[in-house]
C-alpha cells in the first residue's frame, strides 16, 4: 500500500485525536483519507470487524465510487495522521494510478470475499438452513450488474461520430 501513499504526499495532513470518527456508518461525506500513521478500527454496527494500522490504508473510497452512505464507521483508536481528500471523487477521477490502485485493491477484497464463500458453499451445500444458500450469495456477487452503470462525460461516444 506504500505506492497509494507515495501518490499522496500533496493532500493535506490532519491530525487526529484517539477516539475521532473518520466516517459514519450510514452517511455520506464524499471524503476519501489515506493513513499515514496510528491505529483505526472499522466497525459496522456494534462490531469490530478489523484494526488497521498500515500506511497507505484508504478509507471512505467504496462510499466514493458507488455514490452511496458509508459502509461502515472507521475511528482513530490511537492518535493517527491522515492525508485528506474533500473531493475524493474528482480526486480519483484526476488520477487513474490512484484508481487503479483502488480497484486492484478491491478486486482483492473480492477474491477473498468469494473464496471463503466458496469453501462454505462446499462444506454446507445441500443442508437445509441458511447456509445452504451461499451458493445463491455466490451468484449474486459474481452476476450482479449495476443497472445504473453509464460512461462518464469523458468517456461518452462524440455525436458527431
Amino acid at each position: 500500500m506504500g505506492s497509494i501513499l507515495d501518490k499522496c504526499g500533496g493532500a493535506p495532513l490532519e491530525q487526529l485525536a484517539a477516539g475521532a470518527v473518520l466516517l459514519s456508518e450510514g452517511e455520506t461525506s464524499g471524503r476519501l483519507y489515506v493513513l499515514q500513521s496510528g491505529t483505526v478500527e472499522v466497525l459496522r454496527g456494534d462490531t469490530q470487524v478489523a484494526l488497521i494500522e498500515e500506511p497507505g490504508a484508504m478509507f471512505g473510497e467504496m462510499s466514493v465510487l458507488l455514490n452511496q452512505p458509508h459502509t461502515a464507521t472507521v475511528r482513530a483508536q490511537t492518535p493517527i495522521t491522515v492525508r485528506v481528500f474533500d473531493d475524493a471523487e474528482g480526486f480519483l477521477r484526476s488520477n487513474p494510478e490512484i484508481a487503479f490502485l483502488i480497484g486492484r485493491l478491491l478486486a482483492g477484497r473480492l477474491n477473498a470475499a468469494t473464496t471463503y464463500l466458496v469453501d462454505l458453499k462446499r462444506q454446507f451445500e445441500g443442508h437445509g438452513n441458511h447456509l445452504g444458500m451461499v451458493g445463491e450469495v455466490l451468484d449474486v456477487l459474481i452476476h450482479q450488474q449495476d443497472e445504473d452503470f453509464s460512461l462518464g462525460p469523458e468517456r461518452e461516444a462524440d455525436p458527431r461520430l
